[in-house]
């Protein structure tokens, strides 16, 4: 059984400014973040002109312009257009309204004197939506220098050639470092050539004097032989066993088993 998340407690919501019209305009993001730097310092950020047309059932013109220390911006960062265009829109069947939440704060009384402390948040209507726009600015020598250092932000390489103009330390170059051995000896290609099968079985035949039962794999690493080349060596002098319990294991043939005339005649 699922848990169901947590209700939030009902608040009351202020209407007193629910029948006032405002504007749904969106923005250049150059635009919106001149506006979230400076919204602590500046109170007017622009001005808005509408002229209206003298054809009746036209759309009247609207033109926005940014105020003049915003679109110049701090030292070190690029002027932003000034004049913009407001395209107006429709909306359609569309009915929207705009919300704010403000944090509302109390004093409250405590043994080192009166704080603030956030008590809840003001929920309210701030108006009913009667026009979309859309802000475009003015394509002059301000916009395109603007898109231009975007464009060379966007393009610039991430990695670049810089050129040193002081001495660096030296390190002398390691042929392999110690964490690349590992994986270069476990990758590592070992030339297997072939010895005379005489000497190949003498070595068989030592190591089947220590152990009854061999895998390849073992013989291979003792013989250091072909496997191939081993294998046919193997053929004439052991068994391969197709059961249990030493599957596909090799054992000496009778007739080369001389460790077991040893246990006899002991």
């Amino acid at each position: 059984m699922s848990i169901p998340e947590k209700i939030q407690e009902p608040r009351n919501v202020d209407l007193a400014a629910a029948g006032r019209g405002v504007w749904l305009v969106k923005v250049p993001k150059y635009l919106q973040e001149r506006w979230e730097k400076n919204k602590s310092t500046k109170t007017e950020v622009g001005k808005m002109r509408i002229t209206r047309s003298r054809f009746p059932g036209q759309k009247p013109k609207v033109t926005f312009t940014i105020d003049e220390e915003l679109a110049k911006g701090p030292p070190g960062e690029m002027p932003i257009p000034r004049e913009h265009n407001m395209i107006l829109t429709g909306l359609g069947n569309q009915n929207l309204v705009v919300f704010s939440q403000t944090p509302v704060t109390v004093k409250q009384e405590s043994s080192s004197g009166s704080v603030d402390v956030v008590a809840s948040d003001r929920i309210a209507v701030e108006g009913k939506v009667i026009q979309r726009a859309d802000c475009q600015p003015d394509k002059n020598i301000s916009y395109m220098n603007l898109k231009r250092k975007q464009l060379e932000i966007k393009n610039k390489p991430q990695r670049e050639v810089i050129q040193i103009t002081k001495v660096v330390p030296m390190y002398k170059p390691v042929n392999n470092h110690v964490h690349n051995a590992p994986s270069t000896d476990k990758n590592k290609v070992e030339k297997r050539l072939r010895e005379d099968k005489e000497k190949v079985m003498d070595i068989l035949f030592n190591a089947f004097e220590k152990h009854q039962y061999y895998n390849v794999k073992d013989l291979v690493t003792i013989t250091k032989q072909p496997i191939t080349y081993l294998k046919e060596i193997l053929k004439e002098i052991c068994t391969y066993n197709m059961k249990a319990p030493h599957r596909n294991m090799w054992e000496l043939k009778p007739e080369y088993r001389h460790y077991k005339e040893q246990q006899s005649s002991g």
